[in-house]
């Protein structure tokens, strides 16, 4: 019989795929219904990895808390015209990030490719920057802080790939494709607000939720 998550995976993309099309409709209120439902939908993926009698607690329980302040990031940025909500969207992500980090850090490993790897992200990171920092005004303390917290996140989950030991190369590979997917999301939707509108930003929310998704589903691949 066909595992649960794999339902709760055909639920979460028929429900992104018509949130995206709520966005471009602009169907305020299947937003606001299909943009969190979305989340917990993956937050209900996590929560599935306790039935795995090999399960990692730490992964899981830190991969939840992320998720929760992610899903409240969601909800903030459902306002985001308003910069408080915006700001207080990006905050909330920002912790999600460093619980993310703290995760993929003890259950990790250190070597010299992190750092060359983090070096690469925050000199993209820090190039893209340049490109909008004209247009920030008053978030360009809180939007530096940003890159480098989620720089390190992605540095952070590819260095699974790096520590066979304790991650399967299944698990390293959803856990680094899922951040670099949440990296990617971030960027599109920093470009189409502070560089140049571009039409199909929508596509943002693929890359968010498979990025979401792959790290949750990660919980469930211990043993």
């Amino acid at each position: 019989m066909m595992k649960p998550v794999f339902y709760l995976i055909v639920v979460m993309v028929v429900a992104v795929l018509y949130l995206i099309r709520a966005r471009i409709l602009g169907k305020q209120l299947q937003i606001y219904i299909l943009k969190p439902f979305a989340t917990l939908v993956v937050i209900t993926v996590a929560l599935l990895s306790f039935l795995n009698p090999d399960h990692n607690t730490v992964y899981t329980a830190g991969i939840l808390t992320g998720l929760l302040f992610s899903l409240g990031g969601d909800i903030a940025l459902l306002f985001q015209e308003n910069r408080k909500a915006f700001t207080l969207g990006l905050g909330l992500f920002l912790v999600a990030h460093v619980i993310y980090i703290l995760i993929f850090t003890v259950l990790g490993s250190f070597s010299v490719r992190d750092v060359i790897t983090l070096l690469v992200l925050l000199a993209a990171g820090f190039g893209f920057y340049n490109l909008i920092k004209s247009n920030l005004k008053k978030l360009q303390i809180p939007v530096i802080i940003y890159i480098v917290v989620i720089s390190l996140m992605v540095s952070r989950a590819v260095s699974t790939l790096f520590n066979p030991s304790y991650f399967s190369t299944g698990q390293a590979v959803m856990i680094s494709l899922g951040a670099v997917l949440f990296y990617f999301s971030d960027l599109i939707l920093a470009a189409n607000r502070f560089w140049k509108p571009w039409q199909y930003h929508h596509i943002s929310l693929v890359f968010y939720y498979g990025g979401q998704l792959l790290i949750a589903l990660a919980a469930g691949y211990f043993g």
